[in-house]
Formats: structure tokens, C-alpha cells, sequence
């Protein structure tokens, strides 16, 4: 590996490691975030590692990514003359600007991934992963320095980024406060949501592991402690996208379903939570149900958000107001500043229209399609003795799930949007191309086939 391959690998593990620090971001010429910057330095990396090795080839997924992103462009373009006012334009500006650099970080991120050797994606899963779960980690600093009085954000972040964040307050009972981490996401909600990756792709990876393997109790201790993180976020929306990945996870994986390897994690979650419930039982009891209440102000907003679609759709139904507008339209109508819509439908509709929301399905039915492939290519593999079949299965039903719960949480939450969608997004596009093509190292820059054209066995 080049100096130059190295320097590109580096700022996108990078990347990926920290791609959900939502809270480390400066006001400088706007908002910007870690991810932002090293997501740059990647690209900038990227493209002077192709030119120096004076490679121009892409990668067939990579192509098709970068198909998407011009279509995507040509409707956002035309949406640009539904914008009615400079604060319109401002945030059409900011939004289009986020969402070319997620589908560049998209596109990049296939291409090399189909340029290295196959270790290499598990690296980069692994790498998300551990990122999420040092975040995860940073919430549970959080939350006990909350419960001493300090706030960990203003005594760690501020200094670097200036800015000011704590932990969520849900609440009070009988003066006691609700604390829900949000850790380095800026919002529980958002945390629990991006939980489900880690949650849902590691599972049947770990179910599937031999017994005696080296990573099956690290495995378990770590879907134990996402487990807990992701009830400490008391997010429903996280909680349906589980339930939801779960029930995916469960037509090929119910033979798992009394196994030692689940009861185990499952358990020590349960021993955990009781000897926690049992000192304040009162206390999590009003909680608990407070959170599963449906006629509180916060789920009536969350559903009062679907209102505004066919108000929308009525005066600008094909390209809607304009992409990241909702924010516009909900101060002009309810005078409410900065509010996003709540869910990821809404703001499609809202701010694409029809033919936006149209094209995103479309896009959705590709990761959906490329999963599939990788689930036939790994019963392929399964049915022909290769031992890879072991892993390649249960990562494409992993992410499979993954994908289902994350659709379902955004009902109500609005995580697509954010880079690490982007990154789950790269391991999905390139799972079936990267190990059909079996490249120890990683010359293969088309699906399945070498450079001079002769299919990869």
C-alpha cells in the first residue's frame, strides 16, 4: 500500500469513527461539524491518491451512486424555484451544500472500499461500530456526572468547540430529575436511532460466531451495553426500529431464540435493569408509562407534523417548498423558529414533493436490492462449502435489519439525513460486489469482475 492509499484509508476510518460526534461542530462560515471536515479531507485524499496512480476507473456501485446523486440534483434544482424568500434560499443552500458532501462521502467511500482487500470492510465495520460505542460510552460519563451536578459537555466540549450542550432533562419526579443521555448526538432520540446499527448488524454476526471464538464474549458484552445505552435514550422511536430489525432478524434467526448465546446478553441486560428499578421502582414506574403515553404534547406534535403534507402537496406538489425548507414553512405558519419536522417522511414530502420522494424510494429499493444480492451471494456460497458464506449471511441480514428498523424509526425522527446513514449506507452498496469478488488485494474496480474484464472467482 502507497504512502497515498494509507493517507486516504486513515481520513476515512477517521470519518467513519467519528461520524456520529454530532456535537463536536464550530460556527465558522456557517455549521460545521468534525464530520464535515474530515469527510473533506478524505475526498481531497481520495481524488490526489486516483490522480497520482492515474486511475480514472470506477467501480460499476460507485457510478450508479453517482447517477443518483445527479438525479437527485436535478430535482432539488427544480425545487430551487419554489424558494420564496432569502431565509428559503439560505437554508436550500445549507442543506444542498450537506447533502452533496453525504452522497460524495457515498460514492468515495464504495469505490474504495471495491479498491481494498476484503479485511478492509470489516475494519470499517468494526471502526463504525467502535465509534458508536465510544459515543455510547462518552453517554454513560454523561449521565453520572449528571447525577452528581456536573455537566460533562461544558466541561469537556466547550473548550473545544465553543459551544454549549448537556444532557437531556426528560422531566422531574417528586424533585427528582429524568436524565436521558444524548452523549456526543445532541438529542437521545437521535442516539437511540443510531443504535440500531450497531445493534442490529452485530447480532447475527455474533450468533453465528463459533464457540470458543476469541470475539464472542467481547461481542456479548458489547450488544449487552448497547442494549443498556439504548434503553437509557427512553426513545420510542429507537424502540420501534428495534422491534423492527428484531422481527427481520427473527425468520432466519429463530432457531437462536432459546440459545445461550442470546439468553446470555438478554439476561445480564435484565439483572442490570432490575437491580436499578428495584431501588426506585415508584420512579421508573411514572416514567415508563409517562413514555408510552400517546396524548402527551410531545407525540402530538410528532403526529400533527403529517399535517402539513397535503397543505403542501395542494401548492407545490411535484419538487414541494424546497429542500431543508420545512423550517421556513413551519415558522411562517405556526411561528415556531428552527423546528424541523420530526420525521424523515414529512420533510421528503414537505420539501421534495412527490417526484423527491419518489426518486429517495427508489434509492431505498437499491440498498434494499444490493442487500438482497448479498444474502443470495452468501446462500451461494453456503451451498458451494465456503466457509466465507458464515459471515457474509448473517452481515447481509444484519444490515438488512438495520436498514428496516432505521426506516421505521424515522417515522418520527429525522437520522437519514445525517452522515452515518451515509456510512451504513457504503457497507450495504458494497457488501455483495466486495465479497463476490473474494480480492485479497483489492484490485477489483468492477462488480465481480478484474480489471482486464475476467470474472473474479
Amino acid at each position: 500500500m502507497t504512502r497515498g492509499e494509507r493517507l486516504t484509508a486513515f481520513w476515512f476510518l477517521a470519518t467513519v469513527f467519528s461520524i456520529t460526534f454530532a456535537k463536536l461542530h464550530w460556527n465558522v462560515a456557517g455549521d460545521v461539524s468534525l464530520a464535515d471536515v474530515l469527510t473533506v479531507l478524505f475526498l481531497l485524499a481520495f481524488a490526489a491518491e486516483r490522480l497520482a496512480l492515474g486511475d480514472r476507473r470506477a467501480p460499476r456501485a460507485a457510478v450508479t451512486v453517482l447517477a443518483f446523486l445527479a438525479l437527485f440534483l436535478l430535482v432539488y434544482g427544480i425545487g430551487f424555484f419554489n424558494l420564496e424568500t432569502e431565509q428559503a434560499l439560505a437554508q436550500y443552500a445549507k442543506g444542498l451544500a450537506k447533502f452533496v458532501l453525504h452522497f460524495l462521502f457515498l460514492a468515495a467511500g464504495v469505490a474504495l472500499l471495491l479498491r481494498r482487500p476484503q479485511r478492509f470492510y470489516w475494519v470499517t465495520l468494526g471502526v463504525l461500530v467502535a465509534g458508536m460505542a465510544a459515543n455510547a460510552g462518552y453517554g454513560v460519563v454523561q449521565l453520572f456526572a449528571a447525577r452528581a451536578g456536573l455537566n460533562l459537555d461544558e466541561a469537556v466540549l466547550a473548550p473545544l468547540t465553543g459551544g454549549a450542550s448537556a444532557i437531556n432533562v426528560y422531566g422531574a419526579v417528586e424533585g427528582e430529575q429524568v436524565l436521558r443521555t444524548n452523549a456526543l448526538t445532541g438529542d437521545p432520540n437521535h442516539l437511540g436511532v443510531m443504535l440500531l446499527v450497531p445493534l442490529l448488524v452485530v447480532t447475527p454476526l455474533y450468533l453465528r460466531l463459533e464457540r470458543g471464538h476469541r470475539l464472542r464474549v467481547p461481542l456479548a458484552a458489547l450488544l449487552t451495553f448497547l442494549l443498556l445505552m439504548e434503553l437509557a435514550t427512553l426513545s420510542r422511536s429507537g424502540l420501534l426500529g428495534l422491534a423492527v430489525g428484531a422481527l427481520v432478524l427473527a425468520v432466519p434467526y429463530r432457531g437462536f431464540a432459546v440459545s445461550r448465546a442470546l439468553l446470555v446478553p438478554l439476561g445480564a441486560v435484565a439483572l442490570v435493569l432490575g437491580a436499578i428499578v428495584v431501588r426506585k421502582l415508584d420512579f421508573f414506574e411514572i416514567v415508563v408509562r409517562s413514555r408510552f403515553e400517546t396524548g402527551d404534547r410531545a407525540t402530538s406534535a410528532h403526529f400533527a407534523v403529517y399535517d402539513f403534507i397535503p397543505d403542501v402537496l395542494s401548492t407545490h406538489p411535484l419538487f414541494g417548498l424546497g429542500l431543508n425548507n420545512f423550517s421556513v414553512y413551519y415558522e411562517f405558519v405556526t411561528g415556531r423558529t428552527n423546528w424541523g419536522p420530526h420525521s424523515f417522511y414529512v420533510a421528503l414530502l414537505v420539501e421534495t414533493g412527490l417526484v423527491g420522494t419518489l426518486l429517495f424510494g427508489v434509492f431505498l429499493r437499491w440498498l434494499f436490492v444490493r442487500l438482497r444480492d448479498a444474502r443470495r451471494l452468501g446462500r451461494a456460497l453456503a451451498a458451494s462449502g465456503d466457509p466465507v458464506a458464515a459471515r457474509l449471511r448473517p452481515l447481509a441480514w444484519g444490515l438488512t435489519a438495520a436498514l428496516a428498523g432505521t426506516l421505521a424509526a424515522n417515522l418520527f425522527y429525522l437520522t437519514m439525513i445525517f452522515y452515518y446513514f451515509y456510512a451504513f449506507a457504503i457497507l450495504a452498496v458494497a457488501a455483495p460486489a466486495v465479497f463476490r469478488g473474494r480480492q485479497p488485494y483489492g484490485s477489483m474496480w468492477r462488480d465481480g469482475t478484474e480489471p482486464d474484464g475476467r470474472q473474479a472467482r
